[in-house]
């Protein structure tokens, strides 16, 4: 005999697995999404950021990236345009690929500061890598312009 639980339960099961095919696009254009401003923050000063000369220098000076500039206008570009393929899903794979490398040389710069974000350290950076990690495995999906377009990366 089914039980008001039961039925509800199915229901639950049946409304979960007809949303299940949104969790990839979900994770994958909000990785995406986010990655944008920081980018904007180094390459054109948006969002309270300080430009490409600026974060240049802290490049050079604080973290012993150099040419500062040009890891500054690497990193923000990285961050712009890859989250902005990342959103579009185009040339995802390889897209999410480069976005890991960038976030595991950021982890690499966090590692002096210990775990938590908090404090500056490897939390932040690293949640992001395996996201992207992650795409990269699991490739864009349907709801993406790979799959529109026939791209198989």
């Amino acid at each position: 005999m089914s039980t008001h639980a039961d039925t509800l339960a199915g229901s639950t099961t049946g409304m979960l697995d007809r949303l299940a095919p949104l969790a990839d696009p979900l994770v994958r254009i909000t990785a995406g999404a986010l990655l944008i401003p920081h980018g904007a923050q180094k390459l054109f000063g948006w969002f309270g950021g300080h430009g490409p000369q600026a974060t240049g220098q802290y490049f050079a000076a604080e973290l012993g990236l150099e040419p500062g500039l040009l890891f500054a206008l690497l990193a923000g570009g990285i961050e712009v345009f890859g989250g902005l393929l990342l959103v579009l899903g185009l040339f995802t794979r390889t897209t999410a690929l480069v976005v890991t490398a960038f976030l595991l040389v950021a982890l690499s710069v966090h590692i002096p500061m210990g775990f938590f974000w908090t404090a500056g350290g490897i939390e932040y950076p690293l949640l992001w890598a395996v996201v992207t990690l992650g795409i990269f495995l699991r490739g864009a999906g349907a709801w993406s312009l790979d799959r529109h377009l026939g791209i198989r990366l």
